[in-house]
């Protein structure tokens, strides 16, 4: 039986072309395609397809975050990492995450095929560019991710994941909704996180996201809250 795929990114044109090279392997079947990581988990948990394949650039949650998530609810499911960057920071955070592949999408077909197929079978695929430098790191005695940034040492990875949402302007509704927890349970993050920084608002919140360099976006993006959250 052909083993069946999801498809994650947010880009149509890369799932098509995806598609089409997957199309050309008996032993692969796309069952479907989500172009965010909430999609994606409400996808697998639904469906529990063997494989994902997923860009790590996603809107929401991203495809590290949205790896730990579906994996969470269905943790014999494989996932594979589709990303444009090398950095050994995010390959280790993948790798964390449970993905058990990381590709770069300048790979040609075979090569993606080839590194499914290895995935497929039970193993782990690192694109050689990857491998390389995390055997470097390893040489060096330095495989530990950095962490975000010195301000949110005291920050669970739970923590860290609902700031980078709250940052980019996410209410705590839709924050419960992507991350399948309580709205109540976001806000109880949020005042949890509040207290360990020592701001008594959102915007303090998403400043110190911004320093840190967890989240790239504007902060005008997030300072529609003022410490309120509009459901």
């Amino acid at each position: 039986m052909p083993c069946s795929v999801l498809l994650v990114d947010d880009h149509k044109i890369m799932r098509d072309g995806i598609r089409a090279i997957l199309g050309r392997d008996n032993e692969l079947r796309v069952v479907g395609e989500a172009e965010n990581g909430a999609d994606a988990i409400q996808f697998v948990k639904s469906h529990h397809p063997d494989l994902v394949l997923m860009d790590i650039g996603l809107p929401g949650l991203n495809g590290v975050e949205t790896t730990s998530e579906i994996l969470r609810h269905h943790p014999e499911c494989k996932v594979v990492i589709l990303s444009m960057y090398d950095d050994e920071n995010t390959v280790v955070g993948a790798i964390r995450s449970g993905a058990r592949g990381f590709i770069l999408k300048k790979v040609s077909d075979s090569d993606l095929l080839e590194a499914l197929r290895v995935v497929v079978q039970g193993g782990a695929y690192l694109s050689p560019q990857v491998s390389d430098r995390l055997l470097t790191r390893i040489q060096k005695g330095d495989l530990q991710a950095k962490p975000a940034g010195g301000a949110l040492s005291s920050l669970s990875p739970r923590e860290v994941q609902v700031l980078r949402l709250v940052a980019e302007g996410k209410t705590s509704k839709e924050i419960a909704t992507m991350l399948d927890l309580s709205e109540q349970t976001i806000r109880s993050y949020r005042k949890t996180m509040m207290k360990k920084l020592g701001v008594n608002n959102v915007a303090g919140l998403t400043q110190l996201a911004l320093a840190s360099g967890i989240t790239q976006l504007g902060s005008s993006e997030g300072s529609r809250f003022d410490g309120t959250d509009p459901a």
